[in-house]
C-alpha cells in the first residue's frame, strides 16, 4: 500500500474531476484513488475480451500506466470512468492483436428478446443461484467477443446503454442488439437460474485490487510510464 487514504463513497468523496485535477497538480498518490474506484470495471472489461486471468491483470497495469501518462489529456468530454474504459478496452484488444488471437464474430439470428427472471427468496434457491454464479462466467466466456464484452459491461458491471456505448466506440443502437443476442445465448438454464447473482459475477476480489494497485503504483513511483501529458514527477 502507498499510504493513500482511499475515499470511494460518501458525501464527502471527492469527484474523479476532482481527484484527476490534483494528481494533475502535483498529488499523484492520489491516482490510487481512481484505481480502486474502477478496479472492478477495468478488469471486468479486459477480463471479457481476454479471458485469462494473468494476461488480465497484466493488462490492467498497462492500462492504468497508460491512463496516468495521459492523464493531461483527458478533457472531461465524457465521464472519467468511461475515458478509463476505453483505455482499458483498447489495451486488451492490443493485447489479441500481439498474440495473433483478433477473435472474429459469429453472427446469430434474430430472434425475440427474453427476459432474465429473478430467482426465488427460499434457501435453496438462494444456494442454487450462488452455485450456478461460476457457470454463468463459463457460458459467458463462450460468447462471440463482441457479445462477450457488451454483456460484461452492460449487464454485469451494469453500466448504462449510453455508458456502454461510449466506453466501446459504437452506436447505442449496436449495444442493444449486441445484448439482445447474448441474452439469447444464455437465456436457456441460466437466465432462469442466475436472476439477481449477475452483477456479481467476476469479482475483482481484494488481495488481487491490492496487488495491481500496488505494482502500478510502484511503476509510477520509479518514472517508468509510457509516452503522454501525465502529472509532473515528483520534486
Amino acid at each position: 500500500m502507498t499510504g493513500v487514504t482511499v475515499i470511494e463513497t460518501g458525501a464527502s468523496a471527492p469527484p474523479d474531476a476532482e481527484v484527476v485535477r490534483r494528481v494533475l497538480a502535483g498529488e499523484r498518490k492520489l491516482f490510487e484513488v481512481l484505481m480502486r474506484r474502477y478496479n472492478q470495471r477495468v478488469y471486468r472489461g479486459i477480463r471479457s475480451i481476454l479471458r485469462d486471468e494473468h494476461e488480465t491483470e497484466d493488462a490492467m497495469q498497462q492500462a492504468y500506466l497508460q491512463a496516468y501518462a495521459h492523464l493531461g489529456e483527458f478533457e472531461g468530454a465524457s465521464s472519467f470512468s468511461t475515458w478509463l474504459t476505453r483505455i482499458a478496452i483498447n489495451e486488451a484488444l492490443a493485447c489479441l492483436r500481439k498474440r495473433g488471437r483478433h477473435d472474429l464474430v459469429d453472427e446469430l439470428p434474430d430472434v425475440a428478446e427474453d427476459v432474465m427472471r429473478s430467482p426465488s427468496k427460499s434457501p435453496e434457491d438462494l444456494a442454487l443461484a450462488q452455485e450456478s454464479m461460476r457457470l454463468l462466467e463459463l457460458a459467458v466466456d463462450e460468447l462471440p467477443p463482441t457479445y462477450r464484452t457488451t454483456f460484461m459491461l452492460r449487464e454485469v458491471e451494469q453500466l448504462s446503454t449510453a455508458e456502454t456505448a461510449a466506453s466501446l466506440g459504437i452506436t447505442e443502437e449496436a449495444v442493444k442488439v449486441r445484448l439482445h443476442r447474448a441474452r439469447h445465448s444464455l437465456r436457456d438454464a441460466l437466465a432462469r437460474v442466475v436472476g439477481q447473482s449477475v452483477p456479481q459475477a467476476f469479482s475483482f476480489l481484494a488481495p488481487r485490487c491490492n496487488r495491481v494497485v500496488a505494482t502500478v503504483m510502484a511503476a509510477i513511483e520509479r518514472g517508468e510510464l509510457p509516452p503522454g501529458r501525465g502529472p509532473p514527477p515528483a520534486s
